[in-house]
């Protein structure tokens, strides 16, 4: 069976960044780098790696650094080439023309409304959605892993991990159904459940494929959680009327919208880089002394 492929990606990223003030004041939390390249870089880098062509990003005020980073930065480009500079370190942050749409979304609604801003972008096509600060760090990356499994089963696939029981009260877990490998059944959706209640240790991850009949939902979606337009709800009357899946992400994720997980992440990383994982480990090493 042929399936529509997935060719549209949606980063909502007009989020405050509170939790990291003040240095998310005058930059988006998703400019935040990991070593040396920003969090939203990591997640279109894995949304290219899938065969996602277009990149949405629904921006609010405040986000425009967004765009510009992954425009070509004339200046910058001709200063390095004229010093006799390497500029290929910059290949990754261009977008072709008609490859990047930015959205507003003008008020904090949700997450839910955020995606439902991207509408008329996606019309009528299935279509994937980052959280750039749930960083997924693994080869192949998370979403390639998710398209592979997409092509095979279709219908709605969302990413999930195992947690500690003790942990699933942070996160949005899956009620699971019949499992194949990696590909679990999703019978039901639970927003930050009571350890006691909770239906698994399987956590929504911050990765997603969609049929555009979300957008229908979440059109006429009432407010939810915090006085918000949850995703979570308009994926939740999804399941029995379309095939619903999960796929557990065989990779790291950090938590990059703490400050704890955003540290483990660049030291993680920084471990793994031949350039840098001697001096770090010397370093980490001394620190802890």
């Amino acid at each position: 069976m042929t399936r529509r492929p997935v060719r549209k990606a949606v980063f909502p990223v007009a989020g405050l960044g509170t939790r990291f003030l003040p240095a998310t004041k005058a930059i988006p939390k998703e400019m935040l780098p990991i070593v040396d390249s920003p969090l939203i870089q990591y997640a279109v880098d894995e949304a290219r790696e899938a065969g996602i062509e277009q990149m949405i990003f629904v921006t609010g005020r405040g986000k425009s650094v967004i765009e510009d980073h992954f425009d070509i930065a004339f200046e910058l480009e001709h200063t390095m080439t004229a010093r006799g500079k390497d500029v290929s370190v910059l290949a990754n942050t261009r977008l072709s023309p008609g490859n990047c749409v930015y959205v507003r979304q003008q008020e904090p609604l949700g997450l839910g409304h955020a995606i439902w801003c991207a509408r008329d972008i996606i019309g009528d096509e299935p279509f994937a959605i980052f959280l750039p600060d749930e960083f997924m760090h693994g080869s192949p990356g998370c979403m390639k892993q998710m398209v592979d499994a997409y092509h095979q089963i279709g219908g709605n696939i969302i990413s999930v991990l195992e947690v500690p029981h003790d942990k699933v009260s942070s996160y949005g877990v899956i009620a699971p159904g019949a499992a194949n490998g990696a590909v679990t059944e999703v019978l039901g959706l639970v927003e930050k459940p009571k350890v006691e209640d909770a239906p698994s240790n399987l956590i929504v991850s911050g990765r997603y494929i969609l049929q555009p009949e979300v957008m229908r939902i979440l059109e006429g979606q009432e407010k939810g959680a915090g006085g918000e337009i949850q995703l979570t709800d308009a994926m939740a009357q999804m399941i029995g009327q379309q095939p619903f899946n999960a796929v557990t992400f065989n990779g790291n994720r950090y938590d990059c919208g703490s400050k704890l997980g955003y540290i483990e992440a660049n030291l993680a990383l920084a471990l793994q880089r031949p350039d840098m994982a001697e001096q770090v480990r010397i370093m980490a090493m001394n620190l802890l002394k």
